[in-house]
């Protein structure tokens, strides 16, 4: 998807129409919402949508992206500051909030995050190169990858869709996971 050719003046206003009608429907009814109703509200054939987005999960790559790369740049400002712990916390918490924005959207991160859009593509690095800090400082354990962060991620989005509280339930969770797997010196010898 980084790598598409430039496209004529209909195809990109198609394109935008497209990605407007998702960004609406999808904040409106959620991630779910049937690619024939994204082509109505966009005012297009189901083919048009289809030429470019193959699939549900390359619309919301697509329709999220921007949102994806803002994060990604917050995220790699905020790694020169922190506890490597303390901002791969930080990253899970804010990348469970960015996935709850359309309810349904925790289904396919996984599967979103590996589309190829830029804001996508930056937010996979950003997650692989903190989780590798903290994992170089001996702060979480070494058999953690990325695609682990996805899953929590995915679970937390899910579990915080069903409930009340969001922004307290998503820190906790978030906080129960990362304790988990956070890495402890060795304390005394017990005698």
């Amino acid at each position: 998807m980084t790598d598409d050719p430039p496209l004529r003046a209909d195809a990109r206003h198609n394109r935008d129409k497209i990605l407007a009608a998702a960004e609406d429907i999808f904040l409106e009814r959620g991630a779910a919402v049937s690619m024939n109703e994204v082509a109505r509200h966009a005012g297009v054939g189901i083919g048009t949508l289809y030429r470019r987005f193959p699939t549900r999960e390359d619309l919301l790559a697509a329709a999220y992206s921007d949102r994806f790369a803002a994060f990604a740049e917050g995220m790699r400002l905020r790694a020169e500051e922190a506890d490597p712990l303390s901002v791969l916390r930080t990253y899970l918490e804010e990348l469970v909030r960015h996935t709850v924005v359309y309810r349904g959207f925790a289904t396919s991160l996984g599967i979103v995050l590996k589309t190829g859009t830029a804001g996508c593509i930056a937010t996979t690095a950003v997650g692989q190169r903190l989780l590798q800090t903290a994992r170089d400082a001996g702060r979480v354990r070494a058999d953690l990858g990325f695609d682990d962060l996805v899953c929590v991620a995915t679970a937390i989005s899910l579990t915080v869709e069903q409930g009340e509280g969001a922004p307290a339930r998503i820190a906790h969770l978030v906080s129960v996971f990362m304790e988990g797997i956070a890495v402890r010196p060795p304390g005394p010898a017990a005698s």
